[in-house]
């Protein structure tokens, strides 16, 4: 593999008025990465998203992408990256073939290359069936298909993806984390950001961002091996209750909700008898626990230093 990062941040910064949406941002991302930027709404995400595609500058700081400076080259960038913003500019009056032949056009796709390459996207997609159906017809799984498809018609070297699942449903999210994974078997180096923190294990690289600031940024595995902490896992009808009971507990660390699940830090293994004996004396008696490693969401909000949380979107 070529150890040359294709994107290159140093010190990114960028400002609105008085509030500063990124603060010093320095990352890289590798040739054949899958690169996931993750972090709540309101993080910056789409922001550094922005002034990688070259769309916008920073206040101050530099990055390279695929090896052109963002400032001085944009328009060079703009030819080996594909960028999907959150809001796509599909045209829902038109069908998913005509829309796709309009972006052929926008890129500039040599006409005896367009075949070859509509053919091989809407069997990647799974969007054949569908080919004279009109985009404002499509599903949003749907949707974000054509959209990925389009941005991908004129075969980009890296492809920004700026909250691609959001608002899309369990079944369609994981079909396009599948696709994104055989854009990867192609050497695509894919950047990505998500307010799913349980899209992080999916990536092979993630950076954690909260607040315009960047956290954290290794494998999902090393960051769980730097971060393990104790952690119990428990079954309960009564979630809440069981969270409000512990949320002020010396010896919890965090505590998250998962469906009918909870996941509760502690301080030490030891302290597990306490804590199971606290909520049978409040009425929770648990029958059943496990203990777990921690996710990335769990020491994700860890990190930022909330004690509890609830799972935005579970599968």
């Amino acid at each position: 593999m070529n150890d040359a990062p294709v994107i290159r941040c140093t010190s990114l910064t960028k400002e609105f008025a008085t509030v500063k949406a990124l603060e010093d941002i320095t990352l890289e991302v590798r040739k054949g990465e899958l690169f996931g930027l993750v972090g709540p709404d309101g993080a910056g995400k789409s922001t550094l998203m922005r002034l990688l595609a070259a769309v916008m500058e920073p206040t101050s700081g530099n990055a390279w992408v695929a090896s052109h400076e963002i400032v001085k080259e944009p328009e060079r960038i703009k030819e080996k990256i594909a960028y999907m913003p959150q809001r796509f500019g599909l045209y829902e009056d038109l069908t998913v073939m005509e829309n796709i032949v309009f972006y052929a056009d926008i890129f500039s796709v040599p006409k005896d290359e367009r075949p070859a390459r509509i053919e091989r996207l809407l069997g990647f997609s799974n969007l054949e069936p569908f080919t004279d159906r009109f985009a404002g017809q499509l599903s949003g799984g749907m949707k974000q298909k054509l959209g990925l498809a389009c941005a991908l018609i004129h075969t980009p070297e890296i492809v920004f993806l700026d909250e691609p699942t959001n608002g899309v449903d369990p079944v369609s999210r994981r079909d396009f984390w599948k696709i994104l994974y055989e854009l990867l078997k192609e050497r695509v180096t894919i950047f990505v950001s998500t307010s799913y923190l349980d899209e992080a294990e999916r990536c092979t690289e993630i950076g954690l961002i909260y607040e315009g600031r960047l956290l954290e940024k290794d494998t999902p595995g090393a960051i769980k091996a730097r971060h393990a902490m104790p952690m119990i896992e428990v079954w309960s009808q009564n979630t809440r209750a069981i969270m409000q009971i512990l949320k002020d507990h010396e010896r919890v660390t965090g505590i998250g909700i998962y469906g009918d699940r909870l996941h509760i830090g502690i301080d030490d293994r030891n302290d597990i008898p306490d804590i199971l004996a606290r909520l049978s004396e409040k009425g929770h008696a648990v029958q059943e626990y496990r203990e777990i490693a921690p996710s990335i969401e769990d020491i994700f909000f860890s990190m930022i230093g909330k004690k509890t949380h609830r799972v935005k979107n579970n599968e």
